[in-house]
């Protein structure tokens, strides 16, 4: 059975507190699994989440600040330790492959596993499989950072009602959706359009193109509120969100469930980010991120 699901590994921003890690995040996506941005102490959440090296496909790391990126090198070796048996690529800003190339070899180790390097130069699309095509967007950072977003292809939604008042039953239905058509009856005459799902991941940034490229029409957007709006200066002096900014991101571009994540350790109360996001106009569902947390994707309409 496929499983579309985020699994919350961190939450806090800059430094780790005692109720919260640095940052990870995994996207299970039926049989794949997507890291984004594994910070310190990455591995270790994985466990405690029961999330296995075998599980990662990609690793995406938005840039290299260290609460977003310390963490590769003990989740890269940990791959290698564990012998995954296919092949792992990881996305990265090309500006930083000084970066990457350290943390991949902070210390020895025996590399087992083929690491396919494709770091991200342009916004654009970076892969394309049958299950989604991942896009990148620059963001606004005092580095160089880039977002994520995966999109699945469109497809058709069998309805049991037309295929009833057209005959098709049994393995014939199987047989129209592969071949399209079957004794004069198409797939069309059977179906409807279904939209494919749609994510998004935001991390450091002020309000840009790009978070708005990346958040519209998404299914989920799991997006960074550093400050709340009482400290909108200090947010856009460093290159974040507020929650209530979040909100509105979300609100425009239309999206189903918004993740907030990437909290300031001056803050104690996370109610508070909810509180500011809802205000700001946004009306679906809504998830304040709190470490190993399983957050599933909206099902479809």
């Amino acid at each position: 059975m496929s499983v579309r699901e985020l699994v919350v590994l961190g939450t806090a921003s800059q430094v780790p507190t005692r109720h919260r890690n640095h940052n990870g995040y995994l996207l299970r996506w039926d049989s794949q699994g997507l890291l984004f941005d594994p910070g310190e102490g990455t591995q270790r959440q994985m466990l405690r989440a029961g999330v296995a090296a075998h599980d990662l496909h990609r690793i995406c790391v938005t840039h290299f600040h260290g609460d977003h990126s310390l963490g590769l090198a003990g989740v890269i070796q940990r791959i290698n330790l564990d012998r995954v048996p296919h092949e792992v690529t990881a996305h990265y800003p090309r500006s930083g492959q000084r970066f990457f190339d350290r943390l991949r070899y902070a210390t020895a180790y025996r590399e087992t596993v083929a690491l396919t390097e494709a770091p991200v130069d342009a916004d654009g699309v970076l892969a394309t499989t049958d299950a989604y095509t991942l896009e990148a967007r620059q963001l606004s950072h005092p580095v160089e950072s880039y977002g994520y977003r995966l999109v699945e292809p469109d497809g058709r939604r069998i309805l049991p009602r037309l295929l009833a008042e057209h005959g098709v039953q049994g393995p014939d239905v199987g047989r129209l959706q592969r071949e399209g058509s079957l004794r004069g009856v198409s797939l069309d005459d059977v179906s409807e359009p279904r939209r494919g799902q749609r994510f998004a991941f935001v991390m450091d940034t002020r309000l840009c193109d790009g978070v708005y490229a990346l958040a519209e029409g998404c299914d989920m957007l799991v997006i960074e509120s550093t400050f709340l709006d009482e400290d909108v200066r200090l947010a856009t002096d460093h290159g974040h969100l507020t929650a209530g900014q979040a909100g509105r991101v979300a609100k425009d571009a239309g999206v189903r469930h918004l993740v907030l994540t990437h909290f300031s350790q001056r803050y104690s109360e996370p109610d508070e980010f909810e509180r500011q996001a809802r205000a700001a106009g946004f009306e679906g569902e809504l998830t304040v991120a709190h470490d190993l947390i399983r957050v599933p994707l909206p099902k479809r309409g």
